[in-house]
């Protein structure tokens, strides 16, 4: 009996250990991720200043291609008062680091959907606190773009018809849903947000 219960108590130390590693690694990964971004929107502000020519977002849009694992902007989420980095790709490394942009979709000015996905207990775990009407902004190399929150949804974890052509610029988060589920959660909570300027503001 005692046997056992150093046994479970060695594997509760390690667990936990696990545990603390792991939130250790993937805040010091969003962390730097997130110092990248920003440091990316601070060049861009200062070369805006200096630039004498007029910048066309446009023709910087079309061109906008990062590479996956490439830090490709800031979501940020003034409702919560966050800064989330936008990480090129959503493989597990990428997620690690902050909010996934799902390759082969849109950026803003592309006129197409663009889809970000996050971990509900990482860089989406606030996610059920945002409502109808709330903005969202994302800041990338070529300008600041936001968006206004005008639909959710709860889709099956398989659904495949989230990311369909929409004729249109939306930005559709995705994270897994219920927030709190433990384990491989059944389902996907989906946010729709669409343009209210596009333009820096």
């Amino acid at each position: 009996m005692k046997l056992l219960s150093y046994l479970l108590m060695i594997a509760g130390i390690v667990v936990l250990f696990f545990g603390g590693y792991q939130w250790y690694t993937t805040t010091t990964a969003q962390s730097e991720a997130t110092a990248e971004a920003q440091a990316m929107i601070d060049e861009r502000d200062l070369s805006r200043k200096t630039e004498a020519d007029e910048f066309d977002a446009i023709a910087a849009a079309e061109n906008y291609d990062p590479n996956t694992g490439e830090t490709a902007g800031i979501l940020h989420i003034p409702a919560l008062e966050a800064d989330l980095p936008i990480i090129e790709g959503t493989h597990e490394d990428d997620l690690a680091r902050g909010v996934g942009h799902y390759r082969g979709t849109a950026y803003p000015l592309q006129n197409e959907q663009i889809v970000l996905s996050g971990h509900r207990d990482t860089v989406f775990r606030r996610m059920g606190e945002l409502e109808i009407g709330d903005h969202l902004v994302l800041k990338m190399d070529y300008g600041d773009f936001t968006y206004e929150i005008k639909e959710t949804k709860i889709v099956d974890a398989d659904d495949r018809t989230i990311i369909v052509p929409h004729g249109e610029e939306v930005l559709t988060l995705t994270t897994c849903y219920p927030f709190n589920f433990v384990g491989y959660a059944p389902d996907r909570y989906i946010m729709y947000a669409y343009p209210v300027k596009t333009q820096d503001e």
